[in-house]
C-alpha cells in the first residue's frame, strides 16, 4: 500500500485528534456501514447486507495487494469515523505527472462538518508529494452538490467532466 506513505498519521480536526492508517480485514464491517449510509452509494447498490460481505473483503484484498492503491481508515477513540481510497496513476501527459487519485472519502453522518473531511483532504494534499504525485484528483457524482461546494473550499477546481460507463 502506497509504500511512501508513513502510517499511521495522528492528525488534529477541531473536535479532537484522529488516527489515519490502513484499512484491515477487521475494519471491513465499519468501511460497508459508511459506504452504504450514503445515499447516492446505497442507490447503486452499497448496502449493509451481509450477504455482499464477503464481495467487499475480496475488493479490500484486492487494494491492499495494490502497492499503488490504499484504503484507509481514521479512528477516534478506537472507532472508525472515515474512510477514503487514494490511489497513485502514472501518466503521459502533464509531462509525465503521476496523479494521486482519492476515492470513497466517507465521513460518518454524526460526525459530518466537524472538521473531519476537511483534515483527512489538506492530509492528502501535504503528503502527496512524497508520494511522487503532482497532481491531486478526484471525481464526486453530480448529485453531491454539498460535496463539490466542499472541495471548492478546498481549493478544487471543477476542470472536467466526467464519463462512466457500467460494464
Amino acid at each position: 500500500m502506497l509504500a511512501a506513505l508513513t502510517l499511521p498519521a495522528e492528525l488534529t480536526t477541531p473536535d479532537g485528534d484522529l488516527l489515519v492508517r490502513g484499512a484491515e480485514p477487521a475494519d471491513l464491517d465499519a468501511l460497508i456501514a459508511l459506504i452504504a449510509a450514503d445515499p447516492v452509494s446505497a442507490a447503486r447498490g452499497d448496502t449493509a447486507d451481509d450477504d455482499d460481505k464477503a464481495v467487499y473483503a475480496r475488493a479490500l484484498e484486492a487494494l491492499q495487494a495494490d502497492p499503488s492503491n490504499g484504503q484507509l481508515v481514521a479512528e477516534r477513540g478506537g472507532e472508525v469515523v472515515a474512510t477514503l481510497q487514494l490511489t497513485l496513476i502514472p501518466g503521459l501527459s502533464r509531462r509525465g505527472a503521476t496523479r494521486l487519485q482519492v476515492e470513497t472519502v466517507r465521513v460518518r453522518d454524526d460526525l459530518r462538518s466537524a472538521g473531519i473531511g476537511r483534515t483527512l483532504m489538506r492530509w492528502v494534499g501535504e503528503v502527496a508529494p512524497t508520494l511522487g504525485a503532482q497532481l491531486i484528483q478526484l471525481t464526486s457524482d453530480a448529485e453531491r452538490v454539498h460535496a463539490h461546494r466542499f472541495y471548492e473550499r478546498l481549493g478544487y477546481e471543477a476542470s472536467h467532466v466526467g464519463y462512466k460507463l457500467t460494464v
